[in-house]
């Protein structure tokens, strides 16, 4: 299953390359992907991890750049 979210207010990219980092190191995630440029960021993993890895994947943006929100795009 694939889960897409746009990152309101990114502004750096290389904070963006940590959260794709700390992300793909979750258990479950098989392939996590944040898009600089369209702010947007897709995860891929099991329907049935999904919840815990959408909310661990929260607090590694709000931990690497506080200002920045995790929607659904």
């Amino acid at each position: 299953m694939k889960k897409k979210f746009i990152l309101e207010g990114l502004g750096c990219a290389n904070c963006a390359a940590k959260m794709e980092k700390a992300i793909n190191e979750l258990d479950g995630v098989k392939e996590a992907t944040v898009n600089f440029i369209t702010q947007k960021l897709a995860i891929e993993a099991e329907a049935e991890e999904m919840p815990a890895i959408i909310e661990a994947a929260e607090k590694i943006v709000k931990k690497i750049e506080p200002d920045t929100n995790m929607k659904k795009a």
